[in-house]
């Protein structure tokens, strides 16, 4: 009999129960399916609808080229990945991968397993210093380095940072010294904008379809934060 190939939406933590279910791997589509209908087991993956490849009112020219971006400490974990569902994350980050045809945005490369070099969404993000507004302006396709070298505050907290430089250093044609100063420099408006309380606006994606959730408040940001660092730092 033929397989039938029915596409679903798997959240990467919940891979292990799809598979027990009966869900198989496309390592091609880099998906996972139903290889027949009627899997009732496989329902709750259901795929929905696919996001589409120019979500409305992205800027896909902002924030362009690799560059330290730090997200202001008043504003961590209000980020799209804390505000949608595992499932609308998934269809997002697959977005955002096949149009980037499965190459790294600032770099070009491509994923690698031997050197675990992965390919990860970013967000660009919009500051109002007027009116303190935070707002999704892209989403791009970063390597894990590329991905490193960009949160370079959480690559020092790693003890990765002089990792993160000499990539910075490479994939722009920076100087040590210009690298540096780069870095001084994302940090000093970092500092200033930690000092404010931003307000969130992801209409980027509620008018794609995406169901946005109200971000943690400040309490539980903290606790996040401090779990997540320890997770990332053993």
């Amino acid at each position: 009999m033929t397989e039938q190939r029915i596409w679903l939406d798997v959240p990467f933590a919940e891979k292990n129960n799809a598979k027990a279910a009966g869900a198989r791997w496309d390592p091609a589509a880099k998906r996972w399916y139903a290889p027949r209908p009627d899997m009732a087991e496989l329902e709750r993956w259901a795929a929905l609808p696919d996001v589409p490849d120019l979500l409305p009112g992205e800027d896909r020219s902002f924030g362009s080229g690799l560059f330290v971006d730090l997200v202001p400490s008043s504003c961590w974990f209000t980020n799209v990945r804390s505000c949608v569902s595992p499932r609308d994350w998934e269809r997002l980050r697959r977005m955002i991968l096949k149009r980037a045809g499965h190459r790294c945005e600032a770099c070009g490369q491509r994923e690698e397993r031997a050197t675990r070099r992965w390919l990860e969404a970013h967000e660009r993000w919009a500051y109002d210093d007027a009116g303190r507004v935070q707002t999704l302006r892209r989403l791009i396709c970063l390597c894990t380095p590329c991905h490193t070298a960009t949160h370079f505050g959480l690559a020092t907290v790693r003890g990765v940072q002089d990792q993160a430089l000499a990539h910075l250093c490479s994939v722009t044609g920076m100087s040590q010294d210009e690298a540096l100063d780069h870095v001084d420099a994302a940090f000093d408006l970092w500092r200033r904008r930690s000092l404010a309380s931003w307000t969130l606006d992801l209409s980027m994606l509620t008018t794609a379809g995406i169901t946005v959730v109200p971000p943690p408040d400040a309490k539980a940001r903290a606790a996040v934060a401090e779990h997540t660092l320890r997770q990332r730092c053993p």
